[in-house]
């Protein structure tokens, strides 16, 4: 079950939150990390904190914990080809869901993600998807709608939940409402989307989603489209377009899907630079709000994770407040890669920990946070850490062993490689290190990965140090260990800037993860939690094994305690 998705009605306003936020959030980077090789680790004192000898029973609320599963963010069209035709379809996924999930705990062959988000499916233009012509069918070079109930069902006979894009904002420029809208200013659909001369607007502004002109001309007149002018913009405060978005979203949990990635979500009113205010998320958010609500007429457990490309807490957080179960966590991503990168602590958990009080308080706590390292719109993180394969593992290992549902871009799993344009950013899944080979697709060349070596399944499927097998048993351990599968976060500070160190817990374990970021032994001496508990045992060791030896933890370089 996700959490999140069982609402209690209330009211924060956005204001309110930036109250909340004053007390609760504090800089990242403030746990007095101390530079020295052997330091004294000590737990980071929260101000409602109890100092007692508690028993595990009494570790943490169970409101901050997050039931949890790891997601794959997967391009059909670049995954996995079932017709021979180069291009990646449905088919293909259901072929490949035993790479992913095999349904069996005790094999050791499959990632062992419990979801997957789909990027666009239904029928578009677009290479990419994001600007659909059709929200109720799905792009014939995936497949049909046949093929996609076929992969649903045997998702779930996995234990793995389907996710689909939802792109709402806007519509493509040739889907039957624009052309007719545009065509027609008496047409039903005129009013669907945001025509400048129709409002008396001035047709100028600056994008909120890119920058350069939100105004677009065509057959005369100027429409808005924030992101491309093959992606005019929806009016949203038309009330048949909002019925018509609910109406799509409950066809497809009618399908089966179990939720949505809901694309640009921040940008159903937030089209021009000078919309940018907190009425304007407040209206986005109660649109979001509705829609969540038609949700659960259908599925109230159904998984709703939105794109708020913010790194302000409390605008992320506004979103929580019974419309999302989660929002990309787009601030922590950046901070994760540039700690590997660095080989620095940068004080996440301290943030985290203080960000998660925020979103529990607007949330009810029904949050769930949505963790990730890269996406579709960035480049790759193997390109981003100049393809040095042990901060690639350590990203990982950061990754997996934090709170909420880590999403793993395809292909992040063998170290492909991609930078921008975009289309650098989806290329085909490498299988097999012949271009050539079974289901291998073929729409685009592959360029960032061209010529490299082991950088596909097959060649990382029986090395024991291959980035492949690190993700799988980074993945296992999550799922084998509750308080890193579903518990909160607490800082515990390592006093070494080259080690990063916190507490998973849930009502009943907890457990200590402690990394070693650098490229040299580090030894920290470990201190009793600010319950007392002291640490004493090594329960999983990733990469080299540790030793500690009393309260003496040492850590080979690039690597991963988990103490209990």
């Amino acid at each position: 079950m996700y959490k999140g998705v069982t609402f209690k009605t209330k009211k924060i306003t956005i204001c309110s939150l930036v109250g909340i936020s004053l007390t609760t959030l504090l800089l990242s980077g403030c746990s007095g990390n101390q530079s020295n090789k052997t330091s004294i680790a000590t737990p980071s004192p929260k101000a409602d904190s109890i100092q007692s000898t508690a028993t595990p029973q009494a570790l943490i609320n169970k409101s901050d914990e997050q039931p949890s599963a790891v997601f794959y963010e997967l391009f059909v069209r670049s995954f996995y080809d079932s017709d021979g035709d180069g291009i990646g379809d449905l088919k293909g996924i259901t072929q490949k869901l035993d790479y992913l999930n095999d349904g069996n705990p005790e094999t050791t062959t499959d990632l062992g993600i419990g979801g997957i988000w789909l990027m666009p499916i239904n029928p578009s233009p677009s290479y990419h998807g994001y600007d659909v012509t059709d929200y109720r069918a799905i792009n014939p070079d995936y497949g049909t709608i046949e093929d996609m109930q076929e992969l649903i069902k045997e998702a779930h006979k996995r234990g793995i939940k389907i996710i689909m894009d939802l792109v709402v904002n806007h519509t493509s420029k040739e889907h039957p409402w624009f052309v007719d809208s545009a065509k027609n200013s008496d047409s039903k659909y005129r009013d669907w989307y945001v025509w400048a001369e129709d409002q008396g607007r001035p047709a100028n502004g600056a994008s909120a989603a890119g920058g350069g002109s939100a105004w677009h001309s065509i057959l005369g007149s100027h429409y808005l489209g924030g992101f491309w002018e093959g992606m005019p913009d929806l009016n949203f405060d038309n009330a048949e377009v909002r019925t018509e978005m609910k109406d799509i979203g409950k066809f497809w949990l009618e399908q089966g899907v179990d939720g949505f990635r809901l694309d640009a979500a921040k940008h159903i009113y937030e089209d021009l630079l000078s919309d940018k205010s907190e009425a304007t998320t407040a209206k986005n958010v109660s649109w979001w709000q509705e829609f969540r609500k038609a949700m659960n007429e259908v599925n109230p457990e159904a998984y709703i994770v939105g794109e708020v490309w913010e790194n302000s807490a409390v605008t992320v957080g506004a979103y929580l407040d019974q419309a999302f179960n989660s929002s990309f966590n787009f601030g922590l991503a950046e901070t994760l890669v540039n700690s590997v990168k660095t080989e620095k602590d940068s004080g996440t958990a301290f943030t985290l920990e203080r960000t998660y009080k925020l979103y529990s308080k607007i949330s009810d706590n029904q949050f769930t946070d949505a963790t990730f390292l890269t996406n579709h719109d960035q480049n790759r993180v193997m390109s981003q850490l100049d393809n040095n394969p042990n901060h690639a593992k350590m990203a990982a290992a950061l990754l997996l062993t934090l709170p909420g549902n880590p999403f793993i871009y395809y292909g992040e799993e063998i170290g492909m490689r991609g930078v921008k344009p975009d289309e650098g950013l989806r290329e085909p899944m490498r299988w097999s290190a012949a271009d050539q080979g079974e289901g291998q697709t073929t729409w685009e060349a592959g360029r960032n990965n061209a010529g490299a070596i082991n950088v596909d399944v097959e060649s990382q499927l029986n090395d024991s140090g291959s980035m492949l097998e690190r993700y799988r048993e980074l993945i296992a351990l999550r799922n084998e260990i509750p308080a890193l599968r579903d518990g909160g976060i607490r800082d515990y500070a390592s006093g070494n800037p080259g080690v990063m160190a916190y507490e998973r817990l849930t009502t009943q374990d907890q457990v200590l993860v402690v990394h070693n970021l650098t490229g040299e032994e580090q030894t920290i001496v470990l201190q009793p939690n600010v319950e007392g508990f002291s640490y004493s045992k090594i329960l999983k060791t990733i990469a080299v094994k540790s030793i500690l030896n009393s309260d003496q933890l040492t850590l080979p370089p690039y690597s991963t305690a988990i103490v209990e």
